[in-house]
């Protein structure tokens, strides 16, 4: 009995010393694993002090936001997350009727020395159209990305 005794007394001693003497994570590792689990976000940033995760940074999406945060929440460790990042605001569409004389003409002199290709507003979006060479459509994307007029219709045929 008492051989019994003992020999459970040692074992709780051994299981009480094999807890207490659990690794403690760093915060430089859990902010090494933090990070890893918001890759999916860019243009936000974690860093973890105590135990407690810091978010930080600009989501597109308030989902995405709280995919972050859940994500952080399964990284062992963690003891809680603290939410500093922000949403982006959703920029408001501007519809154009029209194509601006301006922009179109802009366009029409940049495309002057490309032959068959040309600038029109249809249903309100500047379109180019027209049919051209390979090298060509390249000279005439970049020559109107260079105006930075926005968006545009490119409707060039290459041959």
């Amino acid at each position: 009995m008492r051989k019994t005794i003992k020999i459970a007394a040692l074992a709780l001693m051994v299981s009480m010393t094999a807890v207490s003497c659990k690794k403690k994570v760093s915060d430089a590792d859990l902010t090494s694993q933090a990070t890893t689990a918001i890759t999916a976000y860019p243009g936000t940033s974690v860093e973890v002090k105590e135990g407690q995760a810091h978010l930080s940074g600009v989501f597109a999406t308030e989902a995405d936001k709280q995919a972050a945060i859940e994500a952080l929440k399964k990284v062992e460790g963690v003891k809680d997350v603290h939410d500093m990042a922000t949403v982006a605001p959703v920029a408001a569409s501007v519809e154009v009727n029209a194509v601006d004389a301006a922009v179109l003409q802009k366009v029409n002199d940049a495309l002057k020395d490309i032959p068959g290709v040309k600038a029109e507003d249809v249903a309100g979006t500047l379109t180019l159209t027209g049919t051209t060479t390979s090298a060509n459509a390249r000279k005439v994307k970049e020559s109107v990305d260079a105006l930075k007029i926005g968006k545009y219709d490119n409707k060039i045929t290459v041959k």
